[in-house]
């Protein structure tokens, strides 16, 4: 399976001085060209200074609380008001919503915006957003059962709802853990999204190709998606396979398109 190269900007609210000022970051970046627009879904907005050596988030803890907006109730707007750009969340919180409830609430925004909608789902791991809207944070083990029996409720629900999707909703799934979310990854998403270097990147997706021959699915089924690091990386990440670039375009440096129109020109 041969796809193009693409293109997404990630804009999260967290820090947007307004409602108005992050809804014309989307604009722009759909104007600018973004093939993929994406939010996120923190309820309490984390400060991400880097990754460690497994790809997990490390965070400062001391950043004091931001201006922030609720994912889902943006998503509906972005269907709206965007015309092109496919959009998601990078990624939804498994634990946060009935699963039954999200798989109607992605059906109706599929339906708004003309079946562009990339559901995003992962198993969560910042523990404000649980402690500070009562969720249980639990431990890896059991947010990863949520995930999955969430993912298996989303997939029975979407073709009982009337009417159905626009179209076969694509599923994305966040996340390199190579026990519990690349087996996760082989048996229900259409993307997979990782933060990681080239060599990590290559190394995991080797492991997603074998749980994906161990259950009979074909890995090309699977878009490979990572973190825009530059033109001379994302030349190493496509020869390794990956077709998707998310470029973060952040409140905190005025949501500055540069970065996403250097992703698009090497993209064109």
């Amino acid at each position: 399976m041969t796809r193009p190269i693409r293109i997404a900007a990630q804009i999260p609210p967290g820090g947007a001085a307004s409602y108005s000022a992050w809804r014309d970051a989307v604009l722009r970046a759909e104007d600018a060209g973004a093939d993929v627009l994406l939010g996120y879904d923190h309820f309490v907005v984390p400060a991400v200074t880097g990754r460690d050596a497994n790809g997990r988030p490390i965070v400062d803890e001391s950043q004091p609380a931001l201006p922030n907006f609720e994912s889902w109730t943006a998503l509906a707007s972005w269907a709206e008001i965007t015309s092109r750009a496919e959009i998601g969340l990078l990624v939804s919180g498994a634990a946060f919503r009935n699963p039954d409830l999200l798989a109607d609430m992605a059906r109706t925004v599929d339906h708004i915006s003309g079946g562009r909608l990339i559901l995003g789902l992962g198993a969560g791991w910042y523990e404000p957003d649980y402690t500070e809207f009562g969720y249980d944070f639990g431990t890896a083990s059991s947010r990863q059962a949520v995930f999955v029996d969430a993912l298996q409720r989303i997939k029975n629900r979407l073709p009982k709802l009337l009417p159905p999707p626009v179209r076969t909703i694509p599923i994305l799934i966040g996340g390199g853990g190579e026990k519990k979310t690349l087996p996760t990854v082989a048996r229900y998403a259409d993307i997979w999204h990782v933060g990681a270097d080239v060599e990590t990147f290559r190394r995991k997706n080797d492991i997603l190709v074998d749980n994906a021959e161990r259950i009979g699915r074909g890995h090309a089924e699977i878009e490979r998606a990572v973190s825009w690091l530059g033109p001379d990386d994302a030349d190493r990440f496509a020869d390794a396979g990956a077709t998707l670039f998310t470029v973060s375009i952040l409140a905190s440096n005025g949501y500055d398109l540069a970065e996403l129109k250097e992703a698009l020109a090497w993209r064109d």
